[in-house]
């Protein structure tokens, strides 16, 4: 069952209030801790109504301030400075934070208020990927066509169907009554049968502002009829004429501007109001800063059925532009609008229909800053200790000052304690030494320790004394012995030593897992709209039918351990049974091997690598197959073939490889390239920290 639900709409004055009021009465009956969230939000002055309506009326367990982020100008400022990852790290932090307290959470996207009305649907659509939240979305179909909103309604399924964004069901809002009926038919018979639909009619006690809407974006003075700014206004009119022409120009709930010295307009205003003859008068502004002479407030005062009258200092003429840009938004005091948005909500959409899609809706979709901010939470719950033996490294000690400040695990690196001190000062970080642990190899206290350990490990293998002492000065050496020791939970390394240089000292005496043989590496490929898992592309050359089997099933199990479902492809260039040759019955064998040790493992294989990601190529040449076109762990079948693809795919899509982690060790050590940037490090040193965690557990 999924725990949130996000509603989008493609244009601004949609109506996404009636989703939102609607969604969260339908699931407090079925559900108590229920939150509301409003990413973005037009100012942070004043109050957004929205969230103060929804949180007011239900009286959730909330404050306002969790139910926003950004400001709609903040958003868009972060994305024009290319931080679009700081952007959405503070939104699924929030995100997470109100899920984590709720049994339901309700997103609302952006209003389009704006100018940039293109940036904030692509946001909406940033924002629905990375919450891992399905879509109910809202289109209008104000002054539309079923033609037009149809079509509207398929495009704006399609952009989310685009993005592999699930889509729960499409409403239309605010469609002409008498078109209603047919708009219903067409979107059944044009979206898929899976996506349910919804058409709600216009109706103006919904649409349009009411007088105390009006006002209160005024900056003016009330002068009458405080207890009945509940009035609809439907139309409005500019008294600047004679009388017999202006009453001509009188509609039903229609509110009246005019300058405060027309006594003749605002007399007749309030006779029309009494009269059975006229429409109803829903309210008076009175312009320029001008209120009406003695004798007339005198006669107002005495009439038994008034109309709302407020007095504003701005002209007839602005006063009217700005009426007339008023549109409607449900206040939190608005209990008539609040009620009437719900029983519209329960009239149209099928709730029965909706709770159960949100039920049986199951999302496996792991985006890269959902997958980053999953690591960094994982890595908190229980902190461990790693130790970075390169701690000369400039690139070391700018990841060390980002992972101190983040308090996400405990550090300890190697080297002179003098040399450190002065990088972190010549770089200008922010790094208290205090506040991890410097050790220098050759002058550690448990050196002497360090060497008889080494010695008694691999004296078998003609290690002298002095031979494990010459090792242990080596800070690989060195940190690896922390980790066999228990002082460090896991080791990272390789930003200035080669791999086999990292990974020797642990193969010695770290060993290998009980019923593995194969040491392997995945990488974590961030791509654009998911995290896929390569391997091996680090460790073995030219691993057999036998290797292959043991990475993809540890591969499989790293997958499943980091959040993400395991469709294991054993890839070739065949697919199926099409082709022969040593190579592919290599793949195939190890497919076989696979399915025998670990049949609870979705594998395919031999496999071309467009059959296992793209889902036409997939049916069409494995057609059934519950891996092809989405896979989510590829298996290489080879070191130049693995290694070649990951750089090209990190290269050309921009996509973060997160790794390579190794797999099969008793303890966690891990590689990284020397070309590493300090982002690699950090996500690096993050799940080693993870991995440790998975070893005590």
């Amino acid at each position: 069952m999924t725990k949130s639900i996000f509603i989008a709409s493609a244009e601004p004055y949609s109506g996404k209030s009636i989703l939102a009021l609607g969604l969260v009465n339908m699931l407090l009956t079925r559900a108590q801790k229920i939150r509301y969230f409003k990413p973005v939000i037009s100012s942070a002055a004043p109050a957004d109504p929205h969230i103060q309506a929804v949180l007011s009326h239900f009286q959730l367990q909330q404050a306002y301030d969790e139910a926003w982020v950004f400001t709609r100008q903040e958003a868009l400022h972060h994305l024009k400075e290319h931080r679009q990852g700081e952007l959405l790290d503070q939104l699924i932090g929030r995100f997470k934070a109100l899920e984590k307290a709720s049994d339901f959470t309700i997103v609302e996207g952006c209003d389009f208020t704006g100018g940039g009305t293109a940036v904030e649907f692509e946001l909406n659509r940033l924002m629905a990927r990375n919450l891992n939240a399905p879509v109910v979305l809202l289109v209008s179909g104000n002054k539309k066509s079923v033609a037009e909103t149809v079509q509207d309604a398929l495009n704006f399924w399609q952009a989310y169907q685009e993005q592999d964004i699930p889509v729960l069901a499409v409403v239309v809002n605010r469609m002409a009554s008498t078109l209603s009926g047919e708009a219903s038919e067409e979107l059944q018979r044009q979206l898929p049968p899976d996506v349910l639909t919804a058409v709600i009619p216009a109706d103006k006690a919904l649409e349009n502002p009411s007088v105390g809407e009006i006002f209160s974006r005024l900056d003016g003075r009330l002068l009458f009829g405080e207890t009945l700014l509940e009035n609809p206004v439907d139309n409005f009119v500019t008294g600047a004429m004679q009388v017999p022409n202006f009453l001509n120009y009188l509609k039903e709930n229609v509110l009246i501007v005019t300058p405060g010295d027309r006594g003749d307009i605002i007399i007749s205003s309030l006779q029309a109001n009494m009269s059975s003859s006229y429409p109803r008068v829903s309210g008076i502004v009175l312009t320029a800063g001008s209120v009406p002479e003695a004798p007339v407030i005198r006669l107002i005062e005495g009439l038994q059925v008034v109309v709302p009258i407020m007095a504003v200092n701005t002209g007839t003429f602005e006063t009217t532009n700005f009426v007339a840009g008023v549109h409607s938004r449900i206040r939190p005091d608005d209990n008539k609008k609040i009620r009437l948005a719900i029983e519209t909500f329960d009239r149209y959409v099928d709730q029965s229909a909706l709770n159960e899609k949100i039920v049986l809706h199951r999302s496996a979709a792991m985006t890269p800053h959902m997958f980053q901010y999953q690591l960094t939470q994982w890595a908190r719950r229980q902190k461990k200790t790693i130790v970075l033996p390169e701690g000369n490294d400039d690139r070391i000690l700018q990841a060390a000052a980002r992972l101190v400040a983040q308090d996400v695990v405990n550090l300890i690196l190697l080297g002179d304690p003098v040399e450190l001190a002065a990088s972190v000062k010549r770089l200008g970080l922010d790094l208290d030494l205090q506040k991890l642990k410097v050790i220098d190899p050759a002058n550690a206290p448990q050196l002497e320790d360090y060497v008889q350990t080494l010695y008694d490990l691999r004296k078998q293998k003609n290690v002298t004394l002095e031979m494990a002492r010459d090792l242990m000065t080596d800070v690989s050496y060195f940190g690896t012995m922390m980790v066999y020791k228990g002082e460090a939970d896991g080791m990272v390394s390789g930003a200035v030593h080669t791999t086999q240089h990292t990974i020797r000292p642990a193969l010695q005496f770290i060993k290998t897992r009980p019923g593995i043989s194969t040491v392997s590496s995945i990488f974590f490929m961030c791509l654009a709209d998911r995290v896929s898992v390569f391997g091996d592309c680090a460790v073995n050359p030219d691993p057999t039918s036998e290797e292959l089997a043991e990475i993809a099933i540890s591969s499989a199990d790293n997958a499943k351990r980091f959040g993400i479902e395991p469709r294991v492809a054993m890839l070739s260039y065949s697919s199926g049974t099409s082709g022969a040759g040593e190579d592919v019955d290599k793949v195939r064998r190890a497919t076989g091997l696979v399915r025998e040790r670990r049949p609870d493992i979705k594998v395919e294989g031999p496999i071309q690598y467009d059959a296992a990601v793209d889902p036409v190529v997939g049916r069409q040449k494995l057609p059934g197959s519950e891996v092809a076109g989405q896979a989510s762990v590829l298996i290489f079948p080879d070191l130049n073939t693995g290694n070649n693809t990951y750089k090209a795919v990190q290269r050309e899509t921009g996509a973060l490889a997160i790794g390579p982690m190794l797999q099969g060790l008793n303890k966690p050590v891990n590689d990284l390239s020397r070309g590493c940037t300090v982002d690699d490090i950090f996500n690096t040193v993050i799940i080693t920290a993870i991995q440790s965690q998975e070893e005590t557990s």
